[in-house]
């Protein structure tokens, strides 16, 4: 067992020291992310309130310029063709009454 430390230990040194040294670049896992995460997030929440603030101005506009009304199409005499009596009498039920 101590023979295979030394080996390994001959080797490293070998190979110039590789084990012992840090590479050029440091990795960095999840918590530099952190910091462009809540850029990000800050960036969506301005744009979903500029967006919410968009819409409700549009649709103020749009609900108070009012909309053509037209009038009503002429009484068709072919519309209303009851061949039978309703059994509520004459007229229709949602009609209005003619007496």
């Amino acid at each position: 067992m101590a023979s295979a430390m030394i080996k390994s230990s001959i080797r490293s040194a070998l190979r110039g020291g590789a084990s012992n040294r840090t590479p050029a670049y440091k990795r960095t896992f999840a918590s530099s992310a952190h910091h462009d995460e809540a850029r990000e997030a800050a960036k969506w929440e301005k744009i979903t309130y500029v967006g919410i603030f968009t819409c409700t101005i549009l649709s103020i506009f749009n609900l108070s310029k009012g909309h053509p009304h037209h009038e009503e199409p002429p009484p068709y005499p072919y519309l209303h063709i009851r061949n039978k009596e309703f059994p509520w009498g004459p007229d229709g039920l949602f009609e209005k009454k003619h007496h």
